[in-house]
């Protein structure tokens, strides 16, 4: 019953609230990486995989220029990336924009981080049962290491989630995330400023 029914009504109460608490906070950090993104914009919108794969168009806060090489190529994120989008990713307000996401029903407040749609053919049929409820703003895997994780971690963790869905499950995620938040933990991958592209393999 909470999955099917309960949970949508609280994530559409809960991202009404939000975004009306949190317009002017918003505006600020808009201005903020106007400027910072070298005229770049504030903002970035990117199709996603929702539940049951349904493709929608994600909103974030932009924490990157768009710089290229004098051959036109995009540089290489730890170099697009700018101080003022450090901040903004590591302290989670890159994923703000995310309640209006939420609001429509694209998303949930939890569950599996929604990836990359040329990700789709690449997962085996287990790890694609990670489609089966709405994305989150945050998850079970975001709780136990964000991008510090492998992908094959974070696909058993989406599952499992999945698996065990609740209320209780869901707000012990809201407290952990915010502890994650608070102590900025996990927001890169060992070897990226980011975290890597998903090959199928690793």
């Amino acid at each position: 019953m909470y999955k099917h029914f309960f949970k949508r009504f609280i994530d559409f109460s809960v991202a009404l609230v939000a975004l009306s608490i949190l317009l002017v906070p918003m505006v600020v950090v808009t201005l903020w990486l106007h400027f910072a993104n070298k005229g770049s914009g504030a903002f970035f919108f990117q199709e996603r995989p929702g539940k049951d794969g349904k493709i929608f168009k994600i909103a974030k806060f932009k924490t990157m220029t768009d710089e290229r090489d004098i051959n036109g190529n995009m540089l290489p994120d730890e170099m697009r990336l700018t101080k003022v989008g450090k901040f903004v990713r590591s302290t989670s307000l890159d994923e703000l924009p995310q309640f209006w996401n939420v609001l429509v029903g694209d998303m949930s407040l939890i569950g599996p981080r929604p990836l990359l749609v040329q990700y789709l053919p690449l997962y085996t049929k287990e790890q694609a049962r990670r489609h089966e409820v709405r994305p989150g703003i945050s998850g079970w895997a975001q709780c136990h290491g964000r991008n510090s994780l492998s992908w094959n971690e974070k696909f058993i963790l989406d599952v499992w989630y999945v698996d065990h869905c609740s209320f209780l499950l869901d707000v012990r995620i809201i407290f952990l995330t915010l502890k994650k938040v608070l102590i900025r933990e996990g927001i890169s991958s060992a070897t990226s400023a980011t975290m890597e592209d998903f090959n199928g393999l690793n």
